[in-house]
């Protein structure tokens, strides 16, 4: 599971709640995945290039790099971008994904906003105070993992081992 965050095209977009959520639906479906920034609208192409450098791709990285939680996971779309993060950073993320789509002009959906009741902001918007929604706490508790100190691994055969 994980944190999804959506930016779109906003001139393809409707601006209705109901009929944006059918229209985002259709346009996740990923029959059209073109995983090819050359056909995103121009505002997709440079929010993508400006997310980079701080959220690499996950198809892109290298082994050694691959356990790092800003490594994130982009599905392209003709007129949207689905961002998939990590818990760990879903605070980060969203506050990152929000202003560099009020930076380029883009929309931007919470997918994993509370409820199905996520933030819908297009360009022509007032942005709205940042979410503080409950997924704020799923984030915490995730972030509070991280820090706990490994445990060890078992190993397959452990589970065969008697202890006394």
């Amino acid at each position: 599971m994980s944190y999804d965050l959506l930016v779109f095209d906003p001139v393809a977009a409707p601006m209705d709640r109901v009929r944006f959520i059918d229209w985002y639906q259709q346009q996740t479906n990923w029959s059209s995945d073109i995983n090819d920034t050359v056909l995103l609208s121009e505002g997709l192409r440079r929010w993508h290039q400006a997310m980079l450098p701080n959220w690499p791709d996950m198809q892109t990285v290298d082994d050694e790099q691959v356990d790092d939680p800003h490594v994130t996971g982009y599905s392209l779309g003709e007129h949207v971008i689905y961002v998939d993060f990590r818990w760990s950073v879903a605070e980060e993320a969203y506050e990152e994904v929000r202003r560099l789509a009020v930076e380029h002009r883009v929309g931007f959906y919470d997918v994993s906003g509370d409820e199905g009741d996520g933030e819908i902001y297009f360009p022509s918007d007032t942005p709205k105070p940042p979410s503080g929604g409950a997924w704020c706490d799923v984030a915490d508790q995730f972030r509070s993992l991280e820090n706990e100190p490994a445990k060890p691994k078992a190993g397959w055969f452990g589970i065969f081992r008697r202890t006394q």
